[in-house]
């Protein structure tokens, strides 16, 4: 077993067949099968699937090792070459839209001055797409929406921002400016879908008012659930970032004192740990964090920013 068969396979996986992962890797179809029927032999199993495309079973938990062993080998060769001062090598980031929207122009400038061989790579997605992802291995880290619970992760609490509920200006609660959660609870919503770290915390807040939300319709996707409200196909209860106060129209932003903040934090993967490139975007995440963090709307830093019973 080689680093060429195990880029072969890993190659095969994302690109769907022989002859796209040669392209993708600078090579002849002829290479990929070699290293692939090598590999198979070895291992004594069926890998990739010659009839329909794509992986077997097998390949696919196979391949899953793979990304990983071709990740720590990135990884030393961006920690040897990142010894004192200067950090080089490839981080891949995912980030949820509503924080990548303004998180990210101010970051990736940072990164850029700070580390300037450190190459980023940004994946928008929902943290229900994302967290599977970092353990998969296509991601170094993620900024998402707490909280994340599995013990093969790390997760360090970044900042918290207050919810809201948000209308078409022709909803009923236009004209209001402040809403009682029972109020709220009273009639159907746009909500994220059951399971999810943000309905988790929208169920227990509305519990401990002895009510309960109702779904108008379940959205897994901040900014969708957003523009949803924004065109009038209901009230929507979305963190404060998804609506920026430079951004107009014909909709209405209403305060709920009873609704929890929602945490947004940093999750990296405890083994393998992550490397230089990636921990170095985590120290200038948090410089950025701490010198801009709070001149964003609704959005607390520092040691305040997760009261009790306020984190989810």
């Amino acid at each position: 077993m080689d680093l060429r068969q195990l880029s072969a396979l890993v190659a095969i996986a994302d690109h769907g067949s022989f002859s796209s992962a040669a392209r993708a890797l600078y090579t002849v179809q002829s290479n990929i099968s070699g290293h692939i029927s090598r590999l198979e032999k070895e291992l004594g199993v069926t890998l990739v699937d010659r009839q329909r495309g794509g992986l077997t079973d097998d390949g696919g938990q196979v391949v899953e090792r793979a990304r990983r062993i071709l990740r720590e080998m990135d990884d030393i060769s961006a920690d040897m070459a990142s010894r004192g001062d200067s950090v080089s090598g490839d981080s891949r980031l995912g980030v949820i839209g509503t924080t990548a929207r303004w998180l990210m122009p101010q970051l990736l400038p940072a990164i850029s001055h700070d580390h300037p061989l450190v190459h980023v790579t940004v994946y928008e997605g929902s943290t229900t797409t994302l967290i599977p992802r970092l353990m998969a291995g296509y991601l170094d880290a993620c900024i998402v929406h707490l909280p994340v619970d599995d013990p093969e992760l790390v997760v360090e609490p970044l900042f918290a921002e207050d919810l809201i509920v948000v209308v078409h200006n022709r909803h009923p609660w236009a004209d209001e400016e402040e809403l009682s959660l029972a109020r709220v609870a009273s009639e159907p919503l746009l909500i994220p879908p059951k399971g999810t770290a943000m309905r988790r915390i929208l169920d227990k807040a509305a519990a401990s008012v002895d009510t309960s939300l109702r779904a108008q319709s379940e959205i897994d996707g901040v900014r969708l659930l957003t523009s949803l409200a924004m065109e009038g196909y209901g009230a929507a209860i979305v963190p404060s970032t998804a609506v920026p106060r430079w951004l107009k129209g014909d909709f209405t932003r209403i305060n709920v004192p009873e609704l929890p903040r929602r945490v947004v934090g940093w999750v990296q993967r405890r083994r393998p740990a992550p490397g230089a490139p990636t921990r170095a975007l985590l120290k200038t995440t948090r410089e950025v964090l701490d010198a801009r963090g709070s001149l964003q709307h609704g959005v607390h830093i520092g040691s305040d920013a997760f009261p009790l019973g306020k984190n989810g």
